[in-house]
């Protein structure tokens, strides 16, 4: 158990204080959302796979590049989904016309890479574009969270920071949450498993910490966030299939949105998390999407 020494708040004062005493739980929400996303490596829009991101040499396995041919590919072992032709503001802008909110740009560079500025630059612009539609995460912490936030993004997204050393640490917590406002925080608890367990991973989804991904873990941090954001990572980028087991464990959470990211090669995948969700988890799909070179029309998942 992870003890903050901080009581629950399950409840919100309701319309008539008649009710339960005063009190009542919160909304159960039992819809799904797309919530449209922004990955940038190497100062590109990309699309990769999740587990095989490498601080070293700036690497990540991608499946698709609209640059080269299918042998190019064949040859470099399909190292990457998508390498697109836009930037990251052409996406924002995309996102800002169909009005999408909540949407991601994560950058996927390390801060010693070669290549962070120019992709932080993107993300910045991305954020110029559309200000107050997109989420940022990658590299943040309580030294750039007001500049972010600042620069247009509606929420910043934290793993590595407070899952520091492969431990929650409940100090680096309260920086965060003092840094950029509960209402402008989500917490990333993108996983991998391991001995039949899902485990928060970070730097790059390349260490496993030792929190585990469950009920009670959600309970006690969702009073200091407004939003969970999970990527089963072993799926992730792969378009093969969502990881249901994850998704139900999910949907046992109601107290704050959760978006799940991971595995969807098809609207029957859509489907299946809606099941295993229960309608409560909003979705992001990169790989699949016909905008990064997938089957899934875009036009369909934002009518969602």
């Amino acid at each position: 158990m992870i003890s903050s020494g901080k009581p629950e708040q399950d409840y919100d004062k309701p319309l008539d204080p008649s009710e339960s005493g005063g009190f009542v739980l919160k909304k159960e929400k039992q819809f799904m959302k797309f919530r449209p996303c922004i990955d940038i490596h190497n100062g590109k829009v990309k699309q990769i796979v999740g587990g095989s991101l490498k601080d070293e040499g700036d690497m990540a396995q991608t499946n698709f590049t609209s640059e080269q041919d299918a042998a190019w590919y064949a040859e470099k072992y399909k190292q990457e989904n998508f390498v697109s032709g836009q930037d990251a503001a052409f996406y924002a802008e995309l996102y800002k016309n169909a009005g999408l909110k909540g949407g991601h740009v994560i950058l996927l560079n390390g801060k010693d890479s070669e290549y962070y500025e120019a992709t932080r630059n993107q993300a910045l612009e991305a954020l110029r574009v559309y200000p107050g539609g997109l989420q940022i995460g990658g590299g943040v912490c309580p030294e750039n969270a007001e500049e972010y936030l600042n620069a247009g993004a509606s929420h910043v997204i934290v793993t590595s920071y407070v899952f520091k050393d492969g431990k929650l640490s409940w100090e680096n917590l309260a920086k965060m949450e003092q840094a950029a406002g509960k209402e402008h925080l989500v917490l990333d608890l993108s996983c991998r498993k391991k001995d039949n367990q899902y485990f928060i991973v970070t730097d790059r989804w390349q260490k496993f910490t030792d929190v585990p991904v469950t009920l009670e873990v959600m309970e006690e941090l969702g009073s200091h966030c407004d939003e969970f954001l999970v990527h089963a990572v072993d799926v992730e980028g792969k378009a093969n299939g969502i990881e249901t087991e994850l998704a139900d464990l999910l949907s046992a959470y109601q107290k704050c949105p959760i978006t799940y990211a991971g595995g969807v090669g098809s609207m029957k995948d859509i489907e299946l998390l809606k099941l295993h969700g229960k309608g409560r988890l909003d979705v992001t799909v990169g790989s699949a999407l016909d905008l990064f070179g997938g089957t899934i029309p875009f036009e369909t998942l934002k009518a969602l």
